[in-house]
């Protein structure tokens, strides 16, 4: 993916945030994620917001799911797929996309923003096993940025 210079890193915090909503509402609904994407335009202020990554994250991570889960699941520290709280597995999806597909985002970078989503949104300590699978997954992936840590 090329990078994009010119969006502001706000724009796409806000971008993950609705992302993470959207992702969150596709696992529980089941509803179609264009219809879920399409009332978000609608019935949020999304003037701000990166729309063309909040896109990206939608679409790709709804159609791509099942290979995101598969990259995560060594990452889960004994846990199953099914056992993780839904705003947990959104935000772990997000980051698994951008640690595997958004090469132009540093990993610390996607590792910080899951951390952010979840204490926003997620359980209490939620936060802390994000980071830990995000870091394992950025490890096992991303072994030239991460070999100088």
């Amino acid at each position: 993916m090329a990078q994009d210079f010119g969006i502001k890193p706000a724009a796409r915090r806000k971008a993950r945030r609705f992302a993470m909503q959207a992702l969150y509402e596709w696992h529980i609904s089941g509803n179609a994620v264009h219809e879920i994407e399409a009332r978000y335009r609608v019935e949020n202020d999304m003037h701000k917001v990166d729309l063309q990554y909040f896109h990206e994250l939608v679409k790709n991570i709804s159609q791509q799911a099942a290979e995101l889960d598969e990259a995560l699941i060594p990452c889960l520290d004994r846990r199953e797929l099914r056992q993780l709280d839904p705003v947990e597995l959104a935000t772990l999806r997000i980051g698994a996309y951008e640690i595997l597909h958004r090469l132009d985002v540093p990993y610390k970078v996607v590792i910080n923003e899951g951390i952010e989503l979840a204490k926003t949104f997620g359980a209490t300590e939620s936060h802390k096993y994000v980071n830990g699978v995000l870091d394992q997954l950025a490890r096992k992936v991303r072994t030239v940025e991460t070999r100088n840590e």
